[in-house]
């Protein structure tokens, strides 16, 4: 797999503030099964927000904290949770969808 199959960048909205540093943007990797312990895959295909809370800080560089994604724009966590739920899903689907 392409490294663009494997990692996908989201831009945030509401940047997050850490101490001195703005995260303007969070690279999510592919997980692994490892990655989704914890979970069911069918809550994370339905967006769960604590699914995604569980899942997102395992695979996010920088890795978000719990405060950090309570705290994260609904807005941006909506975006982040679409990219999670696309690597789920099989490259013969993905062939399928639109694209914009």
């Amino acid at each position: 797999m392409s490294d663009k199959q494997n990692e996908k960048t989201v831009v945030l909205d509401t940047p997050i503030q850490r101490g001195k540093t703005t995260i303007t943007e969070i690279v999510l990797r592919k997980p692994q099964s490892g990655a989704l312990r914890g979970t069911r895959l069918q809550a994370i295909m339905d967006m769960d927000v604590n699914a995604m809370m569980t899942v997102i800080p395992r695979i996010s560089t920088p890795t978000l904290t719990p405060q950090e994604m309570a705290e994260m724009d609904p807005a941006d966590l909506t975006m982040l949770s679409v990219e999670v739920v696309t690597f789920l899903l099989k490259r013969s689907v993905l062939a399928d969808l639109p694209t914009a």
